[in-house]
């Protein structure tokens, strides 16, 4: 079996340059800057995170979007009609659950595809794409080929039951179904898709996710965009990525491997990336003190819930201070204080309580430089925890403290004193993607689900919002439905992406454009209202505006 797919190998994403250390056989090449390094993972514990460093490991991915069957009975996502811009000649990237290929809404009026190819990571029957070694490619010509037969599923059969992916990719690009008041924004690009297997259940293990959570492993995005990118050259056609999952592991600044390879590819010539910025807004799971005045420390409420028997949670200080955690449970035993060192893994066991914690308090985060704490429980008594941050030098100290997104915990757990904003997950953290906030586009108010910003360290996001209540969609089974959430913002800003684009390039008007070019230029021709500040942490700069954005045009 390929070690890429062996539940025995953990899979480390390291940089380039320590492959000579490891030798070639154990390596899985992602871009020019980052690998996969292949690692027995016999007899492993938890404090193995410890033993290579916490951004080794790959974060997990959770869908921002939620999707409903029945139909909403609201108009069509309305396009752009400047110059007739439907996407002609634009491929669009879609990395995700997949994708329903046999739905109506990814067909040309004579019934074959408009999918360019299929990348599916979880079918290992089939032949994997060039420079590949694992999952199946499915091409137009097969693609087609099944949809004339009988039973299309047996020739080529992926299939998309989750329907996040499906939604996405309609919303972007499906064609127009006036019975269901449905119409992708670009309903003449065409697509690329990649289906992500599910993460090893050695890594859910590893960071105390559940097995049954619906996640996503970091290094599979990153090969699906390594996948994206090569066909796009290949097809010297530009290209649209939506990326609609999110994760609130890692910094929040930008630094991680996934947000490292979008901000690089946002700055090449034909290729625009749209990010959602998550649904964390009002979930309670994120967590700020600044401390100016003794006495220097902090306590935090965590409430746990029933239902989540294990989980993890991060603490990330601002140099220059120096934190140590101490962590209580609600009937007051104690970890007593643990002090930051190199790799440390400490294991504690709750006599009373028949709890387990893991502190890891790292004196610094590889990728970032900062220090960082983790927190990883087992059987947490249900009930209100206590973690005291106190600083080591006795001066002052600010510090932010994450939950995880999505469904990896429950909303029975969440803090008692919560803070809405820094709570946009990566990737959408770094500065050159288009990160896409969602507001409700029936009355202009803003989703309370919608994170919000700034980045840890200051950076202005999200930048700009979209719609994103409600939004018709496709959905498995020729269905029609709709989809909420930063993801279905995401999908429809890729839309006015892949139009700016086509304008772009295919026209001839601007052969050079990148995506961080067509960043700014949806930046300056959003609508402002005259009663709010920009750009915010709320509404970045503005709702778009695609309209407006080829109004400026003409004058620049």
């Amino acid at each position: 079996m390929e070690k890429i797919l062996d539940n025995d190998y953990y899979d480390l994403i390291i940089n380039n340059i320590s492959i000579p250390v490891y030798g070639s056989e154990n390596i899985t090449m992602i871009n020019f800057r980052h690998s996969l390094l292949h690692i027995q993972a016999a007899g492993s514990t938890p404090c193995l995170l410890g033993e290579y460093p916490y951004h080794n490991f790959p974060s997990l991915y959770t869908l921002n979007s939620t999707i409903s069957i029945e139909k909403s009975g609201i108009g069509a996502v309305q396009r752009n009609p400047f110059l007739n811009l439907t996407g002609r000649g634009i491929i669009i990237g879609i990395i995700d659950t997949g994708i329903d290929y046999r739905h109506e809404a990814f067909l040309y009026n004579d019934n074959t595809t408009r999918i360019l190819s299929i990348w599916d990571q979880t079918i290992q029957s089939g032949n994997p794409p060039a420079g590949f070694t694992f999952g199946t490619e499915y091409s137009r010509e097969s693609i087609n080929i099944a949809l004339r037969s009988d039973d299309p599923l047996s020739i080529v059969p992926t299939t998309d039951p989750i329907g996040h992916g499906t939604s996405v990719a309609s919303i972007i690009a499906g064609r127009e179904n006036p019975e269901n008041s449905f119409s992708g924004v670009v309903p003449e690009a065409e697509l690329v898709v990649v289906k992500l297997k599910e993460p090893k259940p050695i890594l859910k293990e590893i960071q105390f996710v559940p097995p049954d959570v619906i996640c996503y492993q970091e290094s599979d995005i990153m090969l699906g965009l390594r996948y994206l990118e090569e066909y796009a050259q290949k097809a010297n056609r530009p290209l649209v990525i939506c990326i609609a999952l999110g994760s609130s592991q890692g910094g929040h600044d930008g630094t991680g491997a996934l947000s490292n390879y979008l901000n690089y590819l946002a700055r090449l010539t034909g290729i625009g990336i749209s990010v959602s910025a998550g649904n964390e807004g009002n979930d309670r799971r994120h967590y700020f003190r600044s401390i100016t005045e003794p006495p220097f420390y902090d306590n935090i409420e965590l409430r746990i819930g029933e239902n989540d028997p294990t989980f993890f949670m991060e603490i990330w200080p601002y140099a220059p201070g120096r934190i140590s955690v101490d962590v209580s449970t609600p009937n007051r035993e104690s970890t007593q204080p643990v002090s930051p060192t190199i790799n440390s893994c400490r294991k504690f066991d709750f006599i009373f309580t028949g709890s387990t914690i893991w502190v890891n308090n790292f004196t610094f985060e590889e990728e970032t430089g900062d220090q960082l704490v983790l927190l990883r429980f087992r059987n947490p008594l249900p009930g209100v925890w206590n973690i005291r941050v106190q600083s080591i030098d006795n001066e002052a100290l600010s510090f932010h403290s994450w939950l995880p997104s999505g469904g990896i915990i429950s909303n029975d757990t969440f803090f008692l004193n919560p803070n809405p904003d820094t709570t946009i997950t990566a990737p959408g953290n770094a500065p050159s993607q288009l990160t896409v906030t969602a507001y409700n586009q029936f009355n202009d108010s803003i989703l309370i689900e919608s994170s919000r910003g700034y980045t840890r360290n200051g950076l202005v996001k999200p930048d700009i919002a979209a719609p994103g209540y409600q939004i018709p969609c496709a959905l498995p089974g020729n269905l029609y439905g709709t989809m909420t959430g930063t993801g279905a913002a995401a999908a429809h800003t890729a839309g006015a992406i892949a139009m700016i684009l086509e304008w772009a390039i295919p026209r001839g008007n601007y052969t050079s454009m990148t995506g961080n070019d067509v960043n700014r230029l949806l930046i300056r021709g959003a609508a402002r209202d005259s009663s709010i500040i920009y750009p915010n942490n709320i509404w970045g700069y503005g709702r778009l505006d695609v309209n407006n954005l080829f109004r400026r045009l003409t004058n620049i």
